[in-house]
C-alpha cells in the first residue's frame, strides 16, 4: 500500500494499489503469453509457500462473497467483519503464534505483474475464488534492487484454498481466472502495508521500503507512484 494513501496503479484502496486487465478464462497448465500456469500442488510451489489445511473457512468465504469486485483492484488491509470471525482468531493464534494480525482482502480484475513486494513475515491468502499468483524469490534480487521478471512463476490457486506465502517470496496482487474477477483474503501482521515514517537509508534495500513491513519493486510500465522503486527488469508479465 502506498505510504501516503496514494493509490498505486490500478488499485483503488484506502491504502493500496490498483491494476487493470480483464480477459478470458485462464486454464490450468496453459501457457499464457510465455508464463506456464502451474497447479498449487506442483512441487515447484514448495519454494514459495505451502498449502495450509485444518481450518474451516466456510463462514469467511460467505462474508467474502459479499465484498466488492471492481474493474481494477481494491485492497483493504483490515476489515472488522472478517477479523471478528472465529477462523480469523485461529489464524492469529496458531499460524502467527499469537502475534496480532490484520485480516483484509484484495479483490478485482488483474492480468499483469506491475510490481513485486515482500515482507519480513509470511502472508496468509485464502482464495475466495480461483485466482493466479505470480511469484518470485527474494534471493534472486540483484545487489542494486533489480529482479528479472522472466524468473517468476505463476500458480493457480483453487477457490477455498488457504496458502502461506513465505516471507522470502515476491508477490503482488493476484490475477483473475474468470471474467467475474477474483476475491482473496489477505492476512498479515497488524500494521503491514500502512503509512510509515521516513527512514534514514542505511543500506540499498532501504530504497525499496515503501510502507510498513513492505519492500516494493515496480515495473516501468506498472504506473506506480513516483516514489516507488523501479527494480523489475524485462517484460511486465501478463496472463
Amino acid at each position: 500500500m502506498s505510504p501516503a494513501g496514494e493509490a498505486t496503479p490500478g488499485m483503488k484502496v484506502r491504502r493500496g494499489l490498483s491494476f487493470t486487465g480483464i480477459g478470458n478464462e485462464v486454464g490450468f497448465g496453459r501457457k499464457e503469453k510465455g508464463m506456464e500456469i502451474k497447479k498449487i500442488t506442483d512441487p515447484a510451489f514448495k519454494v514459495y509457500g505451502r498449502v495450509v489445511t485444518g481450518y474451516d473457512c466456510r463462514e469467511l468465504l460467505d462474508v467474502m462473497g459479499r465484498t466488492p469486485v471492481p474493474e481494477d483492484v481494491v485492497y483493504e488491509a483490515s476489515v472488522s467483519e472478517l477479523e471478528k470471525l472465529s477462523v480469523a482468531k485461529g489464524f492469529e493464534r496458531n499460524l502467527y503464534g499469537q502475534m496480532p494480525v490484520q485480516v483484509g482482502y484484495c479483490n478485482g480484475h488483474n492480468r499483469k505483474m506491475n510490481a513485486l513486494e515482500y515482507h519480513r513475515s509470511s502472508e496468509i491468502n485464502v482464495a475466495a475464488t480461483d485466482l493466479v499468483l505470480m511469484l518470485g524469490r527474494q534471493q534472486d534480487i540483484g545487489e542494486e534492487g533489480t529482479y528479472d521478471t522472466s524468473l517468476a512463476e505463476a500458480f493457480l490457486v483453487p477457490a477455498g484454498t488457504v496458502v502461506e506465502v513465505y516471507a522470502t517470496t515476491l508477490h503482488y496482487a493476484p490475477c483473475h481466472v474468470r471474467p467475474e474477477g477474483f476475491r482473496c483474503v489477505v492476512i498479515l501482521p497488524r500494521g503491514t502495508n500502512t503509512d510509515m515514517e521516513q527512514v534514514e537509508k542505511v543500506s540499498f534495500e532501504d530504497n525499496l521500503l515503501f510502507a510498513k513491513n513492505k519492500w516494493l519493486m515496480g515495473h516501468k510500465e506498472g504506473g506506480l507512484p513516483a516514489n516507488a522503486f523501479i527494480g523489475l527488469v524485462g517484460e511486465n508479465p501478463q496472463l
